[in-house]
């Protein structure tokens, strides 16, 4: 990047672009909300690495789209940032820049002649709280609630386990409560590749005398010890020991794990009863249900032995102050919402939700990725929200319910939707089932993009139609000031101001002039109302817990967002009591190899930086890691080549030996989507990226 350009970048007072753990603000770049200082990690420095680039050279759109799709999602991001809206006319196989006029027009002009209802909005998680109000408000107000973002694909299944056991969504905690743990889970996630801050904090638990337990089928080494950049005596030595503890189950059997902890905690008398008579709904079913099943059954199915169960809920019967942090290894089976209740059910076992220093934290992987769903970027609003929204604008919006992520995709497979529009995020390589992706993204006869830089779901997929794709600042380099949402349920206000390429434009001015264009007789003054001071007033006024919005550019006061953290027990279920959940153990497949898909140490989301993986021996994109025995059933050797194969598709890869138990394997996501079923958990609507059965042979 260059000292200057990294340090202008980095210092700024803007929220960190990469994971929802959050940094930055009006505290400065690299702090956090404690004022902790330097709080920066590899993943911030790639992101803005991206933003810094220079525009694309003209000179590369007088390639075809068919040279462009021959390009590595890491060779497209370093083309450089799109600096012109870009149109492929319907049947062509090049791109050619528009001025921005003639672009909006059209983009309006195409938009406005489609029904409403057969088309969808779609946004990822890194645009602003401004942004996102005004994206769900224009697709409202155009006539359809097929307005979603990319939690449907990650933590969708969070949001509905906690409603159904503790009536909220997010998490309970905040940062600060994590200075005050004496135990810390880590389950289903990889913080040392995807939120590597948090890793400071799981650190800093171990040297005060606490406990970090990880739950992961994969040892990563990154969580047995991990060089924390902050400290430079992590540094020094070599790096930190991370876990305490650490079970490995196999993949999809978590529920069963979870109940053998909780049949262990009350056999060993430490569940907390006082707190389930006076807090507690459910519990005698809870507890019928796991004196029913057996230690054969709990064993059997996650594969770990009755004393490791019973060591580890022995340790969480010491600790007077735990958290449960847990990622999309929780969240993508077709049972994910049923396993955040389990985690809930665990927790509330010993009264940790509802006091400092313990808690629910599900960790968010965008910057933003809450904040759009707290401000209305999802397909079914609360009444009293969008009754406020239609008296404070004077419209009436369709009352016909909004389709989730995967539902508008398989719409638009079946040859029902004639527009998208597409704002950040890569949404083609983000849905399962490549062959199904693209055949849906083709289907579509009109797309409409809004991006900082290309990436390989602007190349494929395109089908017959119109692509219209048009650049974006990035959150630095916003007009006016933004805000956006950690997973702590804290709002941060960034600057912006920062101007790179003097042809991009902010999302909110482009939304508005779309809005303008399409609904001329509407109510909304849509170019006034982009901008940002008008848009929090109104989210201020309509979304509940978002009062303080109002007047953050002028106050500078960041904030947390009233009733989400629990540091009392008061719940948000009609009945005021947190509820245990009954969960079924899900039946296994045996004979055959469950995969889970995951993301390597130099990617972000589907945005590849690096080729190869620092925290797993160097590992290639094409790598499937398998347990060593696996491997020799298997006649399979070293870096062997193998044909993987589930129900829906087949990937090449190389036979890569990793910590895993038997049964178990793992390869890179967005590549390994091509073997991902189209399956959704029935609740959250979230497909199984983690729980794929697959046949590994010899190529």
């Amino acid at each position: 990047m260059g000292v200057g350009k990294a340090a202008k970048a980095l210092t700024a007072k803007n929220t960190c672009k990469a994971c929802a753990y959050g940094m930055g603000g009006q505290k400065g770049g690299m702090t956090n909300e404690l004022g902790e200082f330097p709080s920066v990690c590899n993943k911030s420095v790639q992101a803005q690495s991206t933003d810094i680039q220079p525009a694309i050279p003209g000179a590369i759109f007088d390639h075809t789209i068919d040279d462009l799709a021959e390009l590595t999602g890491r060779e497209m991001e370093k083309l450089g940032r799109l600096g012109t809206p870009l149109f492929r006319r319907a049947g062509s196989n090049r791109f050619e820049p528009l001025d921005w006029d003639s672009a909006l027009d059209h983009a309006a002009h195409r938009l406005a002649e489609t029904e409403p209802a057969r088309s969808f909005f779609y946004s990822s998680g890194r645009s602003s709280n401004e942004a996102g109000f005004l994206f769900q408000l224009l697709a409202r107000a155009y006539g359809t609630n097929n307005v979603n973002n990319c939690s449907y694909y990650c933590h969708q299944a969070t949001s509905e386990g906690l409603a159904t056991t503790i009536g909220k969504g997010t998490a309970t905690i905040e940062l600060e409560d994590l200075t005050g743990a004496d135990l810390i889970f880590v389950i289903g996630a990889n913080p040392s590749s995807n939120h590597p801050r948090f890793i400071h904090m799981l650190k800093a638990c171990r040297e005060r005398g606490g406990q970090v337990i990880i739950i992961n089928p994969a040892k990563e080494p990154g969580l047995v010890k991990f060089a924390v950049p902050k400290s430079p005596v992590s540094m020094l030595k070599g790096g930190s020991e991370i876990a305490s503890d650490y079970l490995q189950p196999r993949i999809g059997s978590d529920i069963a794990l979870f109940k053998g902890l909780a049949k262990a905690v009350l056999a060993q008398g430490t569940a907390d009863r006082e707190f389930i008579a006076t807090h507690g709904a459910g519990f005698a079913a809870f507890e019928a249900d796991l004196k029913a099943l057996s230690w054969e059954e709990i064993t059997e199915a996650c594969g770990l032995s009755r004393t490791d169960i019973e060591r580890v809920a022995a340790a969480y019967g010491r600790s007077n102050n735990a958290v449960f942090a847990w990622g999309m290894g929780m969240t993508h089976h077709v049972h994910g919402v049923a396993n955040v209740e389990a985690i809930a059910n665990l927790a509330l076992l010993r009264g940790m939700i509802g006091k400092r220093f313990a808690g629910l934290l599900p960790l968010r992987g965008h910057s933003n990725v809450q904040g759009i769903g707290t401000i209305g970027v999802k397909p079914v609003l609360a009444r009293d929200v969008l009754e406020k929204m239609e008296q404070a604008f004077g419209v009436t919006f369709p009352e016909e319910k909004g389709l989730d992520t995967m539902a508008c995709m398989q719409r638009a497979a079946a040859g029902a939707i004639d527009a998208a529009v597409i704002m950040g995020g890569n949404l083609w390589a983000a849905t399962p089932d490549t062959a199904f992706s693209t055949r849906a993204m083709a289907s579509i006869g009109f797309k409409l993009y809004l991006t900082t830089t290309l990436n390989q779901g602007h190349v494929h997929g395109l089908g017959e139609g119109e692509v219209m794709i048009l650049p974006v600042t990035a959150r630095d380099e916003e007009w006016e000031p933004t805000t956006q949402e950690s997973m702590f349920n804290f709002v941060r206000l960034s600057d912006g101001g920062i101007n790179r390429i003097d042809s991009v434009r902010p999302e909110s001015w482009i939304l508005g002039q779309l809005g303008r264009r399409m609904l001329p007789n509407s109510p909304i003054d849509f170019a006034a109302f982009s901008g940002h001071a008008r848009l929090r007033d109104a989210i201020a006024a309509i979304v509940p817990g978002m009062e303080e919005l109002a007047d953050i550019d002028v106050a500078k006061r960041e904030f947390h967002i009233r009733n989400r953290v629990l540091h009392a027990p008061s719940f948000g279920t009609p009945d005021g009591k947190a509820h245990f959940v009954v969960t079924p153990v899900p039946r296994a497949e045996p004979g055959r190899l469950m995969l889970a898909s995951v993301r390597s140490e130099g990617q972000f989301n589907s945005i590849i930086y690096e080729e190869t993986d620092s925290y797993r021996g160097k590992a290639g994109r094409l790598a499937v890691f398998l347990n060593a025995e696996d491997m020799a059933e298997r006649g399979l050797v070293e870096g062997q080549g193998v044909t993987v194969t589930s129900d829906v598709g087949q990937m090449q890869g190389l036979a890569t030996r990793f910590d895993l138990p038997r049964g178990s394997a793992l390869a890179y996501y967005p590549e390994a989507n091509v073997l991902v079923g189209t399956a959704v958990d029935p609740r959250s609507k979230t497909p199984a990226f983690k729980s794929v059965p697959v046949e590994v042979v010899a190529r």
